[in-house]
């Protein structure tokens, strides 16, 4: 995986309260980059999506770290694709990554969650609409 696997990228606004005592990001903030990610990615490549509506649950999810992540990160960003659409879930996968001072991309962490479609007052799995499986199909062209 690298960032041309992906079409889209966020910029990460890391915080001062996102690193550890070590002095790198701590590691369980991926998995907040990684929703800051999701909620500006559905959007983006959705024009129907509305949070208010449209919702799903976490079913998995996992992060690979490969190099820590610290204060002097230059332009740090996380890039969002969709890898796999079933009937009732997708599976996304994340990218962590900044510039080097040669300005190659330095990857920090990579990732993945499987999410499950739900319908918000019934409480259960639904199907993707159809409107949304299209949109999904036309973000990318790794499926």
């Amino acid at each position: 995986m690298n960032n041309n696997d992906f079409k889209f990228f966020k910029e990460l606004d890391i915080r001062w309260s996102d690193f550890d005592a070590i002095g790198h990001v701590n590691n369980v903030m991926y998995f907040e980059y990684f929703q800051i990610g999701r909620g500006f990615y559905f959007p983006n490549i959705s024009k129907n999506w509305d949070w208010s509506k449209n919702m799903f649950v976490i079913a998995h999810i996992e992060a690979d770290y490969k190099k820590e992540l610290k204060p002097s990160a230059k332009s740090p960003k996380i890039g969002l694709r969709i890898s796999q659409i079933g009937n009732k879930s997708f599976d996304l996968e994340y990218i962590i990554t900044s510039k080097s001072s040669t300005n190659e991309d330095i990857i920090h962490c990579t990732g993945k969650s499987t999410q499950v479609m739900i319908d918000l007052k019934e409480k259960k799995s639904i199907e993707i609409p159809e409107w949304l499986r299209k949109d999904f199909e036309n973000s990318n062209t790794n499926l």
